[in-house]
């Protein structure tokens, strides 16, 4: 499948995605649940969508889709480690400069991350 093509199917699922994960976030922070729990849970309800929908569309290979055991593992880690940075950074806002910052910057910095997972699911995760 072509990069352009993936692109496209990955910024549509991304963007599904965002909303959701942003969407949660708002919502428990807006109801008293801590910034650093609540991303991560936000993070989280995105993810199996995420990780089914680029399995079987954004990444598949002649129709068919490449998930499975081993895809899942290699998502798990790579979303543990952009949960970690994104959850770092949005505390770390949210302590500096107040929750509604911390709203505001995290679909930007969802957005910068989703970059790097994008080359790293294309070439690690979906091969």
């Amino acid at each position: 499948m072509s990069l352009p093509r993936q692109g496209i199917l990955f910024l549509l699922v991304g963007g599904t995605q965002l909303l959701l994960d942003w969407a949660v976030f708002v919502g428990l922070t807006w109801a008293g649940l801590a910034v650093i729990p609540s991303n991560i849970v936000a993070r989280a309800c995105a993810a199996g969508s995420g990780f089914w929908l680029n399995g079987r569309f954004t990444f598949a290979r002649d129709s068919v889709a490449r998930l499975g055991g081993t895809r899942l593992v290699r998502f798990a880690l790579l979303w543990c480690a952009l949960t970690v940075l994104s959850t770092f950074l949005l505390g770390r806002l949210a302590g500096i400069s107040g929750l509604e910052w911390a709203w505001l910057a995290k679909p930007l910095v969802e957005a910068v991350l989703a970059v790097m997972s994008f080359f790293i699911q294309r070439h690690w995760v979906y091969r």
